[in-house]
């Protein structure tokens, strides 16, 4: 069965990124589970999504027939973003560990992807995300290691995108990790090589 796949890239490191690698390895392996696939990237690197101003967020809360020119303008990439995500069965996401968080331009992809009306709805019941039946993977890399021990306390990349992909939705979240090359002994051929090793596709 074919699937449409949405690949995120936010590393600036190109091909020497281990997310970028580990985000590769991901997709050639969703290749082999669901022959026929259609890959569509995002490179927030080459490419960032502004990040946002006030033209931006006041066209978010303004009705579509009365958008100026200017928030039309200003719209559009978030719309073109909410767009991929709408018509992926999966996401990767390359998400590389910057100062503790992910980086900025993935930073600014998820603040024109968080739209009340669109990407999610308060009801009575609380907050209901409208991106659903979705499976997400996340490629992450770091020099340190934080799946466990003294340095989860400091992973502000995992906690804040699942967080952020639960509330528009996307609750079937897995995380593979290339971790821990800054550390004695280990390699980043090592950290990748596992991190690979480590992926099942569901």
């Amino acid at each position: 069965m074919a699937k449409k796949v949405l690949r995120i890239i936010s590393s600036p490191r190109g091909a020497a990124s281990l997310s970028i690698q580990l985000g590769n390895a991901i997709v050639e392996k969703i290749k082999v589970a669901y022959p026929a696939s259609i890959i569509k990237e995002i490179n927030l690197a080459n490419d960032p999504l502004p990040h946002l101003d006030g033209v931006t967020i006041s066209s978010f809360f303004t009705p579509a027939e009365h958008l100026t020119p200017e928030q039309l303008a200003a719209i559009t990439y978030s719309d073109k973003a909410i767009a991929a995500l709408q018509e992926a069965d999966i996401i990767v996401v390359d998400a590389p560990m910057y100062n503790f968080t992910i980086t900025s331009t993935l930073k600014s992809f998820l603040d024109h992807i968080v739209r009340r009306g669109v990407t999610f709805q308060a009801t009575e019941n609380g907050i209901e995300g409208l991106l659903k039946n979705k499976k997400v993977y996340l490629a992450f890399s770091a020099s340190g290691n934080y799946a466990e021990g003294p340095g989860q306390s400091l992973d502000f990349v995992i906690p804040l995108l699942k967080s952020i992909f639960g509330w528009l939705g996307m609750t079937d979240v897995t995380v593979f990790r290339a971790e821990g090359f800054r550390m004695s002994g280990i390699t980043e051929a090592d950290a990748l090589q596992k991190g690979i090793d480590s992926i099942v596709i569901a």
